[in-house]
């Protein structure tokens, strides 16, 4: 199982390596206009240096102040430099698992965190029974051929209308995922990995007064 770690109150030594720091970019819902927050952290793999999540500090409006976001469901923001969007709702935000930083520094936690969030974004698609509230789970078979429009189930007359719900697998990715300003700060990170990763465990030893041989060892 991959081990991961956060930058924390880690910064760049140098002018170059801070001004590509994406810390502090707002992050927009899906028309680019409705902020949402502003990018707080990146949880990264150990071993490799990938951000495998942004932490999105939402400055108040959310119970749990901070969510997650995968970096491939970020899109680069049309209207605003360097800052970035999301297709998701403030609706949808509330309904992830609240967010706590403690998670990623114990594995079980975090396996049993990691599993209900992506179990809300997998969520699949809902039809209702046309004219009543009634759920009916279709097939796959009976959602390719039902489309945007009416599903006929096989060997019954009665008709039923597709309300699409939006979710992870429907929502809208781009190709360039977060875009060249996101790919140049991971950069940045990969080649500081090792420096990060002793940064965060002197931090974590000094605020727990846990011996570091103790601690999870860096990849």
């Amino acid at each position: 199982m991959s081990i991961y770690s956060t930058l924390g109150d880690y910064r760049f030594p140098n002018a170059e390596d801070a001004a590509h720091d994406l810390r502090g970019s707002k992050v927009y819902g899906a028309d680019d206009d409705g902020k949402l927050g502003e990018v707080d952290d990146v949880i990264f793999d150990q071993a490799t240096g990938a951000i495998v999540y942004a932490v999105i500090d939402t400055g108040g409006w959310l119970s749990s102040r901070k969510f997650i976001v995968p970096p491939e469901r970020l899109q680069a923001s049309a209207k605003h430099d360097k800052d970035f969007r999301v297709n998701l709702t403030k609706q949808q935000i509330e309904g992830f698992p609240p967010y706590d930083s403690a998670y990623v520094t114990s594995e079980g936690r975090w396996e049993d965190y990691e599993k209900r969030y992506r179990s809300h974004w997998e969520t699949g698609p809902v039809m209702h029974r046309e004219g009543t509230d009634r759920n009916v789970t279709p097939t796959t078979q009976q959602q390719l051929d039902a489309g945007a429009g009416t599903l006929r189930a096989p060997g019954n007359a009665e008709s039923f209308s597709v309300t699409p719900i939006t979710t992870s697998a429907a929502m809208d990715v781009s190709a360039n995922g977060p875009g060249l300003n996101w790919t140049t700060f991971e950069d940045r990170l990969r080649q500081r990995r090792e420096e990060v990763l002793a940064s965060s465990l002197r931090v974590a030893k000094q605020s727990s007064g846990e011996p570091e041989g103790r601690r999870r060892k860096a990849g």
